[in-house]
């Protein structure tokens, strides 16, 4: 079983940075794809983020050039460092981890395992 805890979310002016954090439990989290979804209200779960256990990412067109993803095997953590944010950005932020990891999957079902998420609130 792998347990993921985000922390880093908060209320941050347009144009302001915010970098989220997830930490993990579990052996085999190297291995895994990790993810960093968001949910706005009236909105679907999307894939903003992700990481392989070899460093390959993913960005959603609207957050490229603004966003990373990176990951620290050696304590189990992965980050989304955010940058120029946007009222749009505003969301539930959540990392989730894919233990089948063939490769980086837009989908949330493909998922395994979730965090609580953490709010991102962007004011104008």
């Amino acid at each position: 079983q792998v347990q993921l805890v985000e922390s880093g979310g908060g209320l941050v002016q347009a144009g302001g940075s915010l970098r989220l954090s997830c930490a993990a439990s579990g052996r085999t989290f190297n291995n895994y794809v990790m993810g960093w979804f968001r949910q706005a209200p009236g909105k679907e779960r999307e894939l903003v983020a992700a990481i392989t256990s070899g460093g390959s990412t993913y960005y959603a067109d609207s957050v490229k050039g603004r966003f990373t993803i990176s990951r620290d095997n050696a304590i189990k953590s992965v980050y989304l460092s955010m940058n120029s944010l946007k009222p749009e950005d505003t969301a539930v932020y959540s990392c989730a981890a894919d233990r089948r990891s063939l490769g980086i999957e837009m989908r949330s079902s493909e998922y395994d395992y979730w965090g609580q998420g953490t709010q991102v609130t962007v004011s104008s």
